[in-house]
């Protein structure tokens, strides 16, 4: 196992009105891994996500982003959240921009983006001229042109059908494989999960903390041949009866599969 780039310890979330939200939590992400949180909604892992980003503030724990900054984290929400008056192009500048960097000193790293995430000849449109998958290609550009480390995603693809999400998919994980990113990502979709994932952290709520992990052991690059193989319907009913454990009686839902090894391993 790689060193870690996240580590949460004993995180903990509550709100002012009393909602405890995380308690806790612990969970290492390894350089480079591909994790997905997976859970119902309530359970905290957008919570997770926004304490990574410094978004938001735990009440009590640690959190370690080993050999990297909050200034090398990109965040893909579940909105695209463009600006209707802008054009691609300025939507996906808008990050550089604000850091106080000219149109021209950002040209190439915008161009870079732009065809990273494939939408080359679509500079000049404006949001409501495209797709539902084309405005989440561009919000991801905007959070690749800051040539980030570490990559956050809350279900960016959860409100596309489902033929654009396959293709985000895969598109998603050709970038992942090419840029060497660490990546957490949410959903509520298991097969997405597991189509995506080296590792899937299922989280139960009330409170919301991990309750068991599920190592994807298949090679990458991962094909449709994987999605219909015995090996993914395995594992979808794994995670499948993880989460139903997790709704029922969350408190003997499984136990840290990966998770224990990785923390033993970078002791």
């Amino acid at each position: 196992m790689t060193s870690p780039a996240i580590t949460l310890s004993n995180v903990s979330k509550v709100y002012s009105n009393g909602t405890v939200a995380l308690k806790d939590l612990n969970l290492a992400i390894a350089e480079g891994e591909f994790v997905s949180l997976l859970g119902p909604s309530g359970c905290g892992k957008s919570t997770v996500l926004r304490i990574i980003a410094g978004l938001g503030q735990m009440t009590s724990g640690n959190l370690s982003l080993e050999g990297h900054s909050q200034r090398k984290l990109a965040f893909v929400f579940q909105e695209a959240a463009l600006m209707p008056w802008a054009t691609v192009q300025e939507n996906i500048y808008l990050p550089l921009k604000l850091s106080g960097i000219t149109k021209r000193a950002a040209s190439s790293a915008v161009a870079e983006a732009i065809e990273l995430v494939d939408l080359k000849g679509s500079e000049q449109c404006y949001p409501r001229e495209l797709s539902g998958g084309m405005k989440m290609r561009v919000s991801i550009a905007r959070a690749l042109v800051t040539h980030p480390e570490i990559l956050l995603m809350d279900e960016p693809f959860g409100a596309l059908d489902e033929m654009t999400r396959g293709r985000l998919n895969s598109d998603l994980l050709e970038l992942w494989n090419r840029m060497k990113w660490t990546v957490v990502f949410v959903t509520h979709n298991i097969y997405e999960a597991v189509y995506l994932s080296n590792r899937v952290v299922v989280m139960a709520a009330r409170p919301g903390r991990v309750v068991s992990e599920v190592t994807i052991d298949e090679p990458y690059p991962r094909t449709d041949d994987f999605r219909t193989s015995p090996a993914f319907n395995q594992y979808c009913r794994q995670i499948s009866d993880d989460l139903s454990r997790a709704a029922t009686n969350p408190d003997e839902a499984g136990f840290d599969r990966s998770q224990t090894s990785f923390f033993n391993s970078v002791a």
